[in-house]
């Protein structure tokens, strides 16, 4: 049965099941009715082509800046500051002038310890010239052997005493030499503690002025207990490459060398502690500032590497979705080894070639149909 009926100048028309196998709503001018076998629309993907490439297998982790020697400049003797030879901040060598004390009492003393010395000397000559005579006049009787027993101990006091004398004067000229007060190492001064005619003490225990050592300087920074083996095997063939970063990971500050790994594992904590040494040419780094740190401990050569985000969990455990040439997906188990720095190494699932999915997972289940577009750089499997 056919049931036409026109009215207002629009046409509805209904057509009996048993006569045709489609269902027409009304027309509308311009479109197309579309039917429910028509093709599904692809869904967006981003994608990557799988590749071979090194994997660097690195340690990351959090540490602070410290000055590879650190020097609080304090005086050796008692006395009053008259000059200050530096200007809080600056670098300085090792022996450079840094503060002079008033050197008047040192120079005195020693002048002193000198004349004593001159003093006994005479008295020893003496003495040396009496036990000649007492020895002369003993082998005729003039003189008793006690006698000449007494002016050799008399002799050999004064010469003890002037080795004394002698050890004073040493000292003195050693005082003498504290007055003027000299960087013990090279390295980038502080803030000073004193000025011009302040009066030092050598139990002062707040010192002068600091001086840090920050070319070379040190990296300290922990890793779990667990990184030790492999830290120490790779360690035993050859220095490992250690990179710092600004604390939140995005700048880079420097490279340098795994100097130093600590004798004991925190119990605590269950982490060992680590220091770096960097050159430091362009002072990036600074005593006291928290870094980010990435330690190079092996490299894995010609492995089958792709961005982490390609890598799913689900119930069964790692997937990926690979788009297939007719631009459907498939499902497919992935064993992965390492991951890091964006990166994951695939140890089976994948062969070099094929095109995996990197975002846009949300609706996609196995056949469904995609559009895909490369990955940008940012994206691109296995960069470095």
């Amino acid at each position: 049965m056919l049931l036409l009926v026109t009215a207002l100048g629009g046409t509805w028309v209904w057509q009996h099941p048993d006569v045709a196998k489609g269902m027409f709503w009304p027309a509308s001018p311009g479109k197309t009715p579309q039917r429910g076998n028509d093709a599904q629309a692809a869904i967006p993907v981003r994608a990557t082509t799988v590749g071979r490439h090194d994997f660097p297998v690195e340690l990351n982790g959090l540490g602070t800046v410290q000055a590879w020697n650190s020097v609080t400049v304090r005086s050796r003797v008692d006395g009053q500051v008259e000059k200050i030879a530096f200007e809080e901040g600056q670098p300085v060598k090792a022996g450079d002038v840094l503060v002079e004390l008033d050197a008047r009492p040192f120079q005195a003393a020693l002048d002193q310890a000198t004349a004593k010395i001159t003093q006994d000397q005479a008295t020893l000559a003496s003495a040396e010239a009496d036990l000649a005579r007492t020895n002369a006049l003993v082998g005729p009787g003039y003189a008793t052997k006690q006698l000449l027993d007494q002016q050799t101990a008399t002799v050999n006091q004064l010469k003890a005493l002037i080795k004394a004398d002698e050890a004073a004067q040493e000292n003195a000229k050693v005082n003498l030499t504290y007055t003027t007060i000299r960087a013990p190492i090279g390295g980038r001064l502080g803030l000073r503690t004193i000025d011009i005619g302040n009066i030092v003490h050598a139990a002062d225990q707040s010192g002068i002025v600091t001086i840090a050592e920050i070319q070379p300087i040190a990296v300290v920074f922990t890793a779990p207990e667990s990184e030790f083996p492999p830290v120490m095997r790779a360690l035993s063939e050859g220095p490992l490459d250690l990179t710092a970063f600004s604390s939140d990971g995005k700048t880079e500050l420097g490279h340098g060398k795994l100097a130093i790994v600590n004798n004991d594992i925190d119990v605590a904590s269950g982490t060992i502690r680590l220091k770096g040494r960097f050159e430091n040419p362009d002072n990036q780094l600074w005593p006291g500032l928290s870094v980010s740190t990435r330690l190079l401990v092996s490299t894995l050569h010609d492995r089958i590497v792709v961005p982490d985000i390609a890598v799913q969990r689900g119930p069964a455990g790692l997937f990926a979705y690979i788009v297939r040439p007719d631009q459907t997906v498939e499902k497919r188990d992935l064993k992965v080894g390492q991951i890091g720095n964006g990166l994951a190494v695939v140890e089976s699932g994948l062969e070099p070639g094929e095109k995996i999915v990197t975002a846009g997972h949300a609706r996609l289940q196995p056949g469904t149909r995609v559009a895909d577009r490369p990955d940008d750089e940012s994206n691109t499997a296995g960069k470095q």
